[in-house]
């Protein structure tokens, strides 16, 4: 019986926690040039924030990051969306962040979390895990990438702004 009970309380712990998480939080972390953001100033943006978490050594990750990138000028222009690529590589990865976003040529804001604080914050199992913040609430969970989730995403920023 007190194993049932301590289950019980177990799955609603973990269930409230992670259901808590509808905001960034209170975490500083450092961009590819060394400058600290704390991502909760996301939280008081009117535009929709993307935050994709990622690293090099994920493909499905590079992959997703990549399709976003055909159309993000696109939804910058339309939406006046941001996107957040949070890098979980830890110090045995992390300098090979800079050369990959370099030959990729992405244009979105870079930070690293090599200490897995952000994620362990957001209740992050798997990447790529994608979230759309819009006015300081997350309205969209992904995880893991499948061909042409880039549509999917839009359509959820299109929903987000059109209300």
């Amino acid at each position: 019986m007190k194993i049932f009970r301590l289950l019980c309380f177990l799955v609603l712990t973990v269930s409230t926690s992670v259901s808590a998480q509808s905001k960034l939080p209170n975490v500083t972390l450092k961009d590819i040039n060394g400058k600290s953001v704390n991502v909760s100033q996301y939280n008081r943006s009117d535009k929709p924030v993307i935050v994709s978490f990622w690293a090099t050594w994920c493909g499905p990750c590079i992959k997703e990051l990549k399709a976003i990138k055909e159309v993000y000028g696109k939804w910058q222009k339309e939406l006046g969306v941001e996107l957040v690529a949070v890098s979980i590589d830890d110090a045995r990865t992390k300098n090979r962040v800079k050369p990959q976003v370099s030959g990729a040529d992405w244009k979105y804001t870079i930070l690293l979390d090599e200490n897995s604080e952000l994620k362990r914050a957001m209740n992050v199992i798997n990447v790529p895990y994608t979230v759309i913040l819009y006015k300081g609430e997350v309205k969209f969970k992904h995880s893991n990438y499948t061909p042409g989730i880039e549509n999917k995403i839009y359509e959820e920023l299109k929903s987000l702004t059109k209300k």
